[in-house]
């Protein structure tokens, strides 16, 4: 039996936030020495240098992610991602042969404008697969970017060390072509062209369903990902707090890193097919919930081996979390703004992203590492508790729209 469209389309988009992300994650752990070897060599400038070099892509593709959104719903969603695979592959090759850390902050900023092959893959997938099947699918393309976010490091620490550093951004460059060729000989999209202009920004909130339920969609996604980002940066500062005579503390956070992301890659699919069964909502919510819950243990472990089990319990929740919000976003989008409403949701994502790594690293330096978890803890709690309000008054504005003469 032939595979089915849609399927060859999720395998092709897989392969490509693979590509993607094991390529982005190979260059973005070692910018700090990067920007040494260009000539920065105060401690302090080269962390400020750090931070303003990695959260500029961010910034950037916060601010035009709805733009490609709409564009996708004009011209398709294919084009979207040649667009980024190939202007990515590009800037990234050109970051090899920077000379001082002003060029290599501006093609950052020109990374920002062109990166988004992971959220236009979601978009096709999302809008491509079959209703029975979208939280699989979603559930499933998770998982590709996780496992190349995983390999990604492994991959990069050792080309840096063996080949030097400018080589490594010759190889990412290489992953993100390879991601563009994929889509470029593979992809098959039936898309057909609007009729008329699309909506204005205001029309938009006009012709949601469910207006207050995207924005809790939009608010949990910039929240998951504040909190996420929260505490991936101090990760090897509390290792080392645990440990303070251990003399594998690389390796050691690495292993508690990577356990999230090992769980998120066995249980996305398995939640993705549950939520066909039971509903989107009900999986994001019990997520939401567990999350919360698993942060609190986590200040209160007294050596990193609890910490990487608790981790893991915590990439099993969370692996439940953005392909549920994709595929509710899914459900309430008008076929003619579907693009559009998932470029605001990428938006709050690099937002949360941003907002993270300042986040925890300021709350760690105020009031310790512990206040970190309960924070983060405590706004999960707060945001499931607005999912489920939001979720009630979404039922109970469908119910007086069937109580309606006429409807």
């Amino acid at each position: 039996m032939p595979l089915a469209l849609w399927k060859k389309n999720l395998y092709v988009c897989w392969f490509g936030a693979f590509a993607t992300a094991a390529g982005m994650s190979q260059i973005v752990p070692f910018l700090p020495l990067y920007i040494a070897k260009l000539g920065i060599h105060d401690t302090a400038e080269i962390e400020r240098w750090a931070g303003l070099v990695f959260g500029a892509t961010f910034f950037v593709s916060a601010l035009v992610s709805p733009l490609w959104g709409t564009l996708a719903d004009k011209y398709g969603r294919k084009p979207m991602l040649l667009r980024a695979g190939l202007g990515m592959s590009i800037v990234i090759f050109l970051m090899a042969f920077v000379q001082n850390v002003y060029q290599l902050f501006a093609l950052r900023l020109i990374m920002g404008t062109v990166a988004g092959f992971i959220p236009a893959s979601i978009i096709l997938v999302a809008t491509q697969t079959p209703r029975s099947h979208s939280g699989w699918a979603l559930g499933v393309l998770s998982t590709g970017g996780v496992s190349g976010s995983l390999i990604g490091p492994l991959v990069g620490g050792a080309l840096s060390e063996y080949i030097g550093m400018r080589m490594v951004f010759i190889d990412t460059s290489v992953f993100l072509f390879c991601a563009f060729l994929a889509s470029l000989i593979f992809i098959r999209e039936k898309f057909v062209p609007p009729v008329k202009k699309g909506p204005s920004f205001h029309e938009v909130w006009g012709i949601l369903p469910h207006a207050g339920l995207f924005l809790a969609m939009i608010i949990t996604t910039f929240m998951v990902q504040l909190a996420n980002m929260s505490i991936q940066p101090i990760i090897t500062v509390y290792v080392k707090i645990l440990t303070p005579n251990a003399s594998h503390i690389e390796m050691i956070s690495g292993i508690v890193v990577a356990s999230a992301g090992i769980a998120s890659v066995i249980a996305a699919p398995m939640l993705g097919k549950l939520s066909d069964r039971i509903g989107p909502r009900r999986v994001l919510l019990f997520a939401l919930i567990f999350t919360g819950i698993v942060f609190i243990p986590q200040a209160f472990v007294t050596d990193p081996w609890q910490l990487t089990a608790l981790r893991f319990l915590l990439g099993l929740a969370t692996a439940g979390i953005l392909p549920s919000i994709n595929t509710i976003v899914k459900q309430m989008a008008p076929e003619n703004i579907t693009g559009r409403l998932f470029g605001y949701n990428q938006s709050a994502q690099f937002l949360g992203t941003l907002g993270g790594s300042l986040l925890g690293s300021h709350i760690a330096a105020a009031f310790g590492i512990k206040y970190v978890f309960f924070s983060t803890s405590s706004l999960l709690f707060v945001n499931a508790a607005w999912v489920v309000l939001s979720t009630l008054l979404a039922k109970r504005k469908r119910k007086e729209n069937w109580a309606k003469p006429g409807l």
